[in-house]
């Protein structure tokens, strides 16, 4: 078994929010780390993505260049996952961990007047971004000697396990990664790898400004009332639990689906 010191992560959508706060979590316990973001905006999400500054500035608090790579692209390409991955491999020696954050979320229209191209869209961020970095990581995974403690932890959504008026595309993509993570559950347990997936529920982060608008809401902070605890999840509460999946003690956890949402989904 590698020490914590020794193990290698991937870690997509790394350049603020949830991505940020896991990569930070790891690198304070010892992780190497590929950080991945796309790190210019994309004209189909009506927000601001995150930029290269906040991404090398992320790297940095991990250690800086020693502990953590910056990878510039898109996770709708599989050639920048499969760099991604080989540079873990020629820097660090393998990859012990992938973590598959990048999202996007679009929509405004029911379900039957969305646009082909939001559907690809929301596709293409949400479940192709996690679906081909698996295709990138998990043949290095298996390289891995046994017995192998690797895991491949996928962030959904609470829109992932209920349905969201006007966010179908969205919604449906995020249902999409959990049928993924099962199915690869039941395929990599015998080799040692967990997969799992997180759902938060309304997170404070530049995507919630962009889902406000779309019910017309005043401010993120009305989605607080669909909460049980009455306030939205903090981007690092949701990296709390990415990172203890990543982690030793969450050897006996596979191909589940763990909420951090304030209890959004608890009735």
């Amino acid at each position: 078994m590698h020490s914590m010191t020794d193990r290698v992560a991937i870690v997509t959508g790394a350049a603020r929010g949830i991505g940020a706060c896991t990569a930070r979590r790891l690198g304070a316990a010892g992780w190497r780390l590929v950080l991945v973001d796309l790190c210019a905006d994309d004209p189909h999400l009506a927000y601001t993505l995150a930029t290269e500054a906040e991404l090398r500035a992320t790297c940095l608090a991990c250690g800086g260049e020693e502990r953590a790579i910056a990878v510039v692209g898109d996770v709708r390409d599989q050639a920048t996952l499969d760099g991604a991955v080989e540079q873990a491999v020629a820097r660090f020696g393998g990859v012990d961990a992938a973590v598959a954050i990048a999202g996007g979320i679009a929509g405004g229209e029911p379900a039957w007047h969305t646009t082909d191209e939001t559907w690809d869209v929301m596709f293409g961020i949400n479940f192709e971004g996690v679906r081909r970095l698996a295709t990138a990581v998990v043949p290095v995974m298996l390289e891995r000697p046994r017995p192998r403690h690797g895991r491949f932890v996928a962030v959904s959504s609470a829109g992932g396990t209920l349905g969201l008026p006007l966010l179908a595309s969205y919604s449906a993509a995020k249902h999409a990664v959990i049928g993924f993570i099962k199915s690869l559950a039941a395929e990599l347990g015998p080799e040692g790898i967990t997969a799992n997936a997180v759902a938060p529920g309304s997170t404070a982060t530049e995507m919630l400004h962009a889902s406000a608008a779309v019910y017309g809401l005043a401010s993120p902070l009305e989605f607080a009332a669909h909460h049980q605890l009455g306030r939205l999840v903090e981007a690092d509460e949701v990296a709390a639990l990415l990172a203890w999946l990543c982690g030793m003690d969450s050897d006996a956890i596979t191909g589940a689906v763990l909420p951090v949402d304030a209890g959004m989904t608890a009735s």
